[in-house]
């Protein structure tokens, strides 16, 4: 987040419950499956479990979706037995670094406890695969890398790594700044044997076993190695946006649509998947940093 601020969504701009279970209720006939809450910060949402409870309900072709959700879990433990009720089967937490005062400097809250604490109940609960996101950042947290997995396998989790996108508020990205995957792999290699797993298919993340496993640690290589030709995923913002890619320039309102009901909802979603020609981070040089993109904090990871 910019040190400012920002412009936030007055009440009105944002979906309803009823309105994000209408858009998934066209996506599970569409043939989703999957379902990832996430922002911003999806705990802040005083009806987030109602959602989530709702959208877990859901039923497709291959039956139940799946719901799942990324946070930066400042709230979560005492959030978590109302979420693991409502039927939530995996999470995601953000964490880039272990030190009190870097997270403090990085978030702009003295919150590690409370996001730790978090940790450890979702550790604790059933909620798998449980997974640790850290975009790693030269002269930042680079030095943290073993110590971040190591964390991760304590807790049962697995660490991703996030190679650090042009998608900064501030646009101050710098691609000599960022650290790169190869120099996660290589620092990672100087304690353990990675093996990498075989089957990646749409996700994002390239997983390798820990000295043979069951541990895994994953990097999502977005600019070193852009995976755009196997992704299968859509975004729709708090405000009804679909994006079709995360570096889209821009979104597309549903909101006006879904007065029209589900078939014609449906057909809008299907004509701008179908025109889906977003691959921005296959471009490689330093000019895409110059490329129009929506900030993160609007779209979600």
């Amino acid at each position: 987040m910019p040190e400012q601020g920002n412009d936030w969504l007055g009440k009105s701009s944002v979906l309803t419950a009823d309105e994000i279970i209408q858009v998934a209720t066209v996506a599970v006939a569409a043939g989703i499956s999957t379902f990832r809450l996430t922002g911003g910060e999806p705990l802040l949402r005083t009806d987030v479990v109602d959602v989530v409870r709702r959208l877990a309900q859901l039923r497709g072709p291959s039956g139940a979706v799946d719901v799942a959700m990324t946070t930066n879990g400042i709230r979560l433990v005492n959030m978590l037995p109302d979420l693991v009720d409502a039927g939530l089967t995996r999470l995601n937490v953000s964490i880039d670094t272990l030190d009190r005062q870097r997270f403090h400097e990085l978030t702009r809250r003295d919150r590690l406890d409370d996001v730790r604490a978090g940790i450890a109940a979702a550790a604790r609960s059933d909620l798998r695969p449980l997974k640790l996101n850290a975009v790693a950042m030269r002269g930042v947290n680079d030095d943290e890398l073993i110590d971040l997995v190591d964390f991760a396998v304590a807790h049962d989790a697995e660490m991703r790594f996030i190679e650090q996108m042009p998608l900064d508020a501030n646009h101050l990205w710098n691609r000599q700044e960022m650290v790169t995957r190869d120099e996660i792999l290589n620092t990672l290699s100087t304690r353990w044997h990675l093996e990498a797993v075989p089957m990646r298919g749409g996700a994002p993340a390239e997983r390798f076993l820990i000295d043979g496993g069951p541990a895994t640690v994953g990097v999502i290589a977005s600019v070193t190695a852009p995976f755009c030709g196997d992704c299968h995923r859509a975004r729709v913002s708090a405000d009804g946006m679909l994006y079709t890619c995360l570096f889209a320039g821009q979104g597309h309102a549903l909101r006006g649509v879904l007065a029209r009901g589900e078939d014609a909802l449906a057909a809008r979603v299907a004509d701008l998947w179908s025109k889906r020609a977003d691959r921005y981070s296959e471009v490689r040089s330093e000019a895409s940093t110059s490329r129009k993109h929506v900030e993160m904090y609007l779209v979600g990871g």
